[in-house]
């Protein structure tokens, strides 16, 4: 077996390729470089949904709802 050093591996920019980055809006699928400026801008300004932290969110909330009680 050869062991490979990532680090040994260089790809020019001729071999790289570019990412298409596809996102839904209005229940269509559509890749993100033919949006127009202003959906662009609002797609970069997108948060995405982090689940573990509603769920520290939610049980903080359920601590002081029950504290107040």
């Amino acid at each position: 077996m050869t062991l490979v050093n990532i680090e040994d591996i260089k790809l020019s920019d001729e071999e790289r390729q570019p990412c298409e980055v596809w996102t839904r809006v209005m229940g269509y699928h559509r890749p993100v470089s033919e949006f127009n400026k202003g959906k662009k801008s609002e797609y970069y300004s997108r948060v995405c949904f982090c689940e573990s932290k509603a769920v520290l969110k939610l049980s903080e909330e359920d601590v002081m709802s029950v504290a107040a009680e």
